[in-house]
């Protein structure tokens, strides 16, 4: 998504956020459909095709964000509703979810999550062939683009710490709700709101499109078990969970076969990104590769899960607050 530099940038990495988790309110949004909410989101709501139309200009090709997929190409857009909340519209394409019942189902389940780790499902279209997903609009680009496409400043220590304990938080708190799985978890699933805060995106969570049924992966991190029986579960996200870990470290794709490799010989240096020299000390370092270690494991069993992810991430995070740079001051200033 493109950055907006009155608010955010690449160089602003050290701009102060909170901590703590907000966690939603526990309750069924079909038995009352004025709570559920988190920071004053509203519940999951149906909009009509017209509205998605005029809140994007019609769909209007400036307003394209990301593009993702031959097989089942979807399209996302930013848009302004006449509240003036800024969203982001998912189109898929009109071969996608054949079944319109699926689709409301399942866009109906993922809405009633609820959790500032989150960019939450505000809401679905479903008119004629036209499947829509409406989420919050994350105005400061993905971590794939601060991470591996960055032009002036690379991502600081603190604040990959930072992404790997929100999104193992946002993993934590879908679990809790009986949303375990995961589509194709990686760098570009992971999106930075207003306030420089990491957060999950739930299009992810929801299931494949073509069957209303199944989750799929990236093949380029398959876990081990996916190759045995075209499956996704709980434990494959944690796989995938580490390979982001591995990203993190390194500041660019390693295939897990080789990482681990790099890992069976204790190779720190060659795994990790050198922008990183002096930021954090080698117990860190080794703690963090140890953790990637155990999530990338053969047996899915042996993997661990969310909880305890957050168990051996919180105490890693030793900067709670960052100063603003005098440059990223200057561009939040202009």
């Amino acid at each position: 998504m493109g950055i907006q530099c009155s608010k955010f940038t690449a160089c602003c990495w050290n701009s102060q956020f909170k901590a703590t988790v907000l966690e939603a309110p526990d309750v069924d949004a079909a038995e009352n459909d004025e709570m559920s909410e988190v920071d004053g989101l509203p519940s999951f709501r149906e909009f009509t095709l017209e509205q998605l139309k005029n809140a994007t200009s019609g769909f209007a090709v400036e307003n394209i964000v990301s593009e993702h997929g031959e097989k089942a190409p979807n399209v996302v857009y930013k848009g302004k509703l006449e509240n003036q909340r800024r969203i982001a519209v998912k189109r898929f394409n009109r071969m996608a979810w054949p079944d319109p019942r699926q689709f409301l189902e399942e866009a109906r389940s993922v809405g009633q999550l609820r959790n500032n780790r989150l960019t939450n499902l505000l809401g679905c279209c479903c008119e004629g062939d036209e499947r829509l997903l409406v989420a919050e609009y994350m105005p400061n680009e993905t971590l794939a683009k601060h991470l591996f496409h960055w032009e002036t400043h690379p991502m600081k220590w603190a604040m990959r710490l930072r992404v790997v304990l929100h999104l193992a938080q946002a993993l934590e708190y879908c679990t809790s709700k009986g949303r375990a799985l995961y589509h194709d978890l990686n760098a570009y699933r992971i999106l930075f709101d207003e306030d420089g805060n990491p957060r999950l995106s739930t299009f992810g969570l929801m299931k494949n499109s073509r069957d209303g049924k199944s989750y799929s992966t990236n093949l380029a991190f398959t876990p081990p078990e996916y190759l045995r029986t075209g499956r996704v579960t709980p434990e494959s996200v944690i796989y995938s969970f580490g390979t982001l870990l591995l990203d993190l470290l390194s500041g660019k794709h390693i295939p897990p076969s080789h990482a681990l490799d790099l890992i069976r010989d204790r190779n720190l240096q060659m795994l990790t990104d050198s922008c990183l020299e002096g930021q954090f000390t080698d117990d860190d370092g080794t703690e963090l590769v140890r953790l990637a270690s155990r999530c990338l494991q053969y047996e899915p069993r042996e993997r661990p899960n969310p909880k305890s992810l957050v168990t051996a991430l919180s105490p890693l995070q030793k900067e709670t607050e960052f100063s603003i740079s005098p440059l990223c001051r200057f561009l939040l200033m202009s």
